[in-house]
C-alpha cells in the first residue's frame, strides 16, 4: 500500500487496522459529515460508505444541516447514500464520524453519538483536525494529514477495497479543496492524487463545479461584501486583519457554498496576515471563517472564541452583534501564538 508518510507511526498501524476490522465486520453503518459539509467531509463519508455498501452492509450518510448536500457535491453521491437527518436511527449500531473535530460540529445529530455509545455501539472518528476532542469510542486521527480523505484512502487500502472511479472522485474532491488546489500538499499527497487520476478521475471536470462555478447572483453579493471590507493593519499582532460581513440580506437566494467562498477572495489581501468573514446565519447568529497566510495560529484564535480548526484555517460560531464578535476576535488574534 502507498501510505501517507506523515501519519504518526505509533497510531497508524494499530488505529488503521483496528478501524478496518471494525468496519469489515459491521453490517449496518451510519456515516456523518459535519454540518454544512464540505468536499472533504462528505467525500470521506461517501467514499467509505460506497465501499461498505459494495461489501453488503446497510449504509446511510447524513449531516445535521442543511437538508441536502450543496449543489456542487451532489454528483459525488453516485449510490444515493445520503439521507435526511430525520431518517438517521436514534442509536446507530456502528457510527463513523468524518472530518469533524467536536460534537458541536454535528449540530442536531450530535445526540446520536451518546445514544450509540450508551447502547453499546461503536463510534469511529476519522479526522485530521488538530483540536479534535476525541468524542468517539475509537479514533483514527492524523493531525498532519492535509485532508481527511487521505486517512480514508489508507483505511480503504487496509480493507483491500478496489479504488474505482466513483470512489476516487469522492476522494479527489476532498483532496483538491482541502489542499487549496494542492498548494498545501506534500510529495506523498501528490502521489496519492496520482493514484486517483490513474483510477480515472478527470481533474477539470471534478474541480470546476467545486471551485470555479457560481450563479450570477453571487457576483452582486461578492461586490457588496467586498465593498464593505475593512483593513486593520495593527490587528493580529501588528500583522494585519482584513474582514467583511455577509448579512442575511446579502446571501438571500444563495447557497452556503457561495457564502463560504468569500473567504477565498478576501484572503488575497496582501497587507493582511489574517482574513475573517462573518456570515450571518440567523438574526444575531454568526459563523466566522478565519484564514492566515503563514504567521498567526488562527486555530488557537478560533478555539479561544469557542471554535477550532487548523493553524491556518479555522472558524467558530457566535451570538450577538457583529461588532462584539469582531472585538472578541481581535483579542483572540492578539493572543494567538505565532508560527515558526
Amino acid at each position: 500500500m502507498s501510505g501517507h508518510s506523515s501519519t504518526a507511526p505509533s497510531e497508524s498501524a494499530s488505529a488503521v487496522s483496528d478501524a478496518a476490522r471494525l468496519l469489515s465486520e459491521a453490517t449496518d453503518v451510519t456515516l456523518f459529515a459535519h454540518v454544512n459539509p464540505d468536499a472533504d467531509a462528505l467525500g470521506s463519508a461517501l467514499a467509505l460508505g460506497r465501499a461498505l455498501r459494495r461489501r453488503g452492509a446497510s449504509v446511510r450518510v447524513s449531516f445535521g444541516w442543511p437538508g441536502e448536500p450543496p449543489v456542487s457535491l451532489r454528483s459525488l453521491d453516485a449510490d444515493g447514500l445520503v439521507v435526511p437527518a430525520a431518517e438517521v436511527p436514534e442509536a446507530p449500531p456502528t457510527l463513523v464520524v468524518c472530518d469533524t473535530g467536536s460534537l458541536q460540529r454535528l449540530g442536531p445529530l450530535a445526540d446520536r453519538v451518546g445514544a450509540t455509545i450508551a447502547a453499546g455501539g461503536d463510534v469511529l472518528v476519522i479526522d485530521h483536525h488538530v483540536a479534535n476532542t476525541r468524542f468517539g469510542t475509537r479514533h483514527l486521527i492524523d493531525e498532519r494529514a492535509e485532508a481527511t480523505v487521505l486517512i480514508v484512502l489508507r483505511l480503504l487500502d487496509e480493507m483491500g477495497v478496489e479504488l474505482d472511479l466513483p470512489t476516487a472522485r469522492c476522494l479527489y474532491a476532498g483532496l483538491v479543496t482541502d489542499t487549496r488546489s494542492f498548494r498545501h500538499a506534500s510529495a506523498a499527497t501528490h502521489r496519492m492524487a496520482a493514484r486517483l487520476l490513474e483510477a480515472g478521475v478527470d481533474p477539470e471536470a471534478t474541480t470546476r463545479p467545486l471551485l470555479d462555478t457560481h450563479p450570477f447572483r453571487w457576483m452582486g453579493m461578492l461586490a457588496a461584501v467586498l465593498g464593505a471590507a475593512q483593513l486593520e493593519p495593527s490587528a493580529a499582532r501588528g500583522l494585519g486583519l482584513v474582514h467583511t460581513t455577509v448579512r442575511l440580506a446579502d446571501s438571500d437566494g444563495l447557497g452556503s457554498e457561495e457564502i463560504d467562498s468569500v473567504i477565498d477572495v478576501i484572503r488575497t489581501t496582501s497587507e493582511a496576515e489574517v482574513a475573517a468573514v462573518l456570515k450571518e446565519t440567523a438574526q444575531g447568529r454568526w459563523s466566522v471563517s478565519l484564514r492566515a497566510d503563514s504567521k498567526v495560529d488562527v486555530g488557537r484564535a478560533a478555539t479561544a472564541c469557542g471554535g477550532g480548526g487548523h493553524r491556518l484555517a479555522s472558524g467558530f460560531t457566535a451570538d450577538g452583534e457583529a461588532g462584539d464578535v469582531l472585538d472578541a476576535l481581535r483579542k483572540a488574534l492578539d493572543e494567538a501564538p505565532l508560527l515558526g
